[in-house]
């Protein structure tokens, strides 16, 4: 019985192993490009986080260094309110203008932001005036910064929403109050400064905070005292019913981005809530201004970057296909060196390495390995008759016959010398290999080949056959001479057949 067997699965794993190999020089090449663009992409990002932190640390220190200057000075205003509702309480002091004067306002805060001070009675009117012993008179009851205090008795200093000034027409300011009280708890009035609110403008004067940063200060009821750049349609405007305003309000400092709920322009923003004032400083620089130097640095870099990197698979891909053609360069050579250059089957030395290695792997699973040893018949009488072309062709067209017969691919033939071929049978028992010595004896006789020489009247073969279950004491030189002597007993034994030697 013949026994067939494909092409092993080790071969076929072998051959998806070169496969891989002659396109190693691009997947290397796309390797390389790829970890230059990541570490491209995290230096670029870790400069990106730098460029935010440099930010943030100058924000941050804005709005200290604004949020200092408004305590200290609004200190000592609240010290000044502080000694004049003190002096309303001394005897005699509100008989007399000269001790209104010098008591009263005597350390009242001056400046080149500030205005006058004023006491407030109980209905909204204003009865003294630290510019003027004889105040000028109205009524600020409808004013916010009066009713807060008329309503809430242990409100303390207060700062109001902006203002347009009735005592200094043409000004906007916002004030700074205390209330007064009776005795009884009961309320007598209000004491209060103006500040213009070009104070405010004048701390940010110098501030560097990019082109479309902004400062502001913002009551913690989010009425926006001030903001730079300067818009008289923001100052007074009330943001405390947005998302953005809940953001100031739940610490006393802190940082985040977000869009302005004023032009929506997205920001940086630090923020810092001053203390003992209902105050809340707020630095904000757009990310367009923080990350512009950064988009430029990183479009030239990335631009040189994926300008290299396609230089890169560019030459990979090069150096690739030139190393697939000098490796089919290697296999054709390779190939031409174990080819037989007339009949296109494996010369001596291709057959026997295979020979060797099916030998091996024989032994290896313990399988049989049957060889056939085939010659033509009368082969030198051909030439001498029909001449070497046409014996050149005898051959050629015998290997073809032989190599129609055989159609394993496992199996293999080759040209062993002259007109002697070889066929090597893995894992073909002694019947399998007197089945295909027949069937290419037959084939080859049904060519019908001429030969005035021989006895048949037609090219014929004599085969011998042989098989073997090879051991660790045998050779493959044994397997060899086996099926030469079966041979020679075909030959002996009258030509055109097949002789079988038996098993090893």
């Amino acid at each position: 019985m013949v026994k067939r067997t494909g092409l092993p699965r080790v071969l076929i794993a072998l051959a998806g192993r070169l496969r891989m190999r002659r396109h190693g020089v691009i997947y290397a090449g796309c390797g390389v490009v790829l970890a230059m663009l990541a570490l491209c992409g995290y230096a670029l990002y870790q400069s990106r986080e730098d460029a935010r932190a440099r930010a943030l640390d100058s924000s941050r220190d804005v709005a200290t260094i604004t949020e200092r200057d408004i305590a200290r000075n609004f200190e000592l205003y609240a010290l000044s309110l502080e000694a004049v509702a003190d002096g309303l309480a001394r005897p005699g002091v509100l008989d007399s203008p000269r001790l209104r004067r010098e008591i009263l306002f005597d350390r009242a805060a001056t400046g080149q932001y500030v205005g006058a001070m004023v006491v407030i009675d109980a209905q909204g009117n204003v009865v003294m005036n630290s510019e003027s012993d004889v105040p000028h008179g109205g009524n600020l009851a409808d004013r916010p910064y009066f009713r807060i205090h008329r309503d809430n008795a242990q409100l303390g200093l207060d700062v109001s929403a902006p203002y347009d000034s009735r005592l200094r027409p043409g000004s906007r300011s916002v004030a700074l109050s205390r209330r007064l009280s009776r005795l009884d708890g009961s309320f007598a009035g209000i004491v209060a400064l103006g500040v213009d609110q070009e104070y405010f403008a004048s701390l940010f004067a110098d501030l560097r905070i990019g082109q479309h940063g902004s400062v502001s200060i913002i009551r913690t009821d989010g009425t926006i005292i001030v903001r730079r750049p300067d818009d008289r349609e923001v100052t007074g405007r009330n943001i405390g019913g947005t998302a953005f305003f809940q953001q100031l309000v739940a610490q006393d400092e802190g940082s985040f981005v977000a869009d302005s709920p004023l032009d929506g322009v997205e920001r940086l923003y630090s923020f810092r809530r001053i203390p003992q004032l209902p105050l809340i400083v707020l630095v904000a620089e757009s990310t367009a201004d923080i990350y512009a130097s950064w988009w430029r640095r990183a479009l030239t870099i990335g631009s040189l970057m994926l300008i290299f990197g396609i230089g890169v698979v560019v030459l990979s891909a090069w150096l690739g296909a030139e190393l697939r053609r000098r490796q089919r360069v290697e296999r054709e050579l390779e190939r031409l060196a174990g080819t037989d250059g007339l009949t296109g089957l494996h010369n001596r030395r291709a057959l026997c390495e295979t020979l060797d290695r099916e030998w091996l792997r024989a032994r290896r699973t313990g399988s049989v390995l049957s060889l056939l040893f085939v010659d033509i018949d009368h082969f030198k009488a051909y030439n001498d008759t029909y001449g070497h072309q046409a014996g050149d062709a005898a051959l050629t067209a015998v290997a073809s016959c032989i190599r129609t017969v055989i159609q394993r691919p496992g199996d293999c033939v080759g040209r062993y010398g002259g007109e002697e071929f070889i066929v090597v049978l893995p894992d073909t028992d002694a019947a399998g290999a007197t089945v295909v010595a027949e069937n290419m004896r037959a084939a080859i006789g049904g060519l019908g080949i001429a030969h005035r020489g021989c006895e048949f009247g037609r090219v014929t073969v004599s085969i011998g056959a042989t098989t073997w279950r090879p051991d660790l004491e045998t050779d493959v030189s044994v397997v060899i001479r086996a099926a030469d002597e079966a041979l020679y007993s075909a030959k002996a034994g009258g030509r055109n057949r097949v002789a079988q030697v038996g098993m090893g």
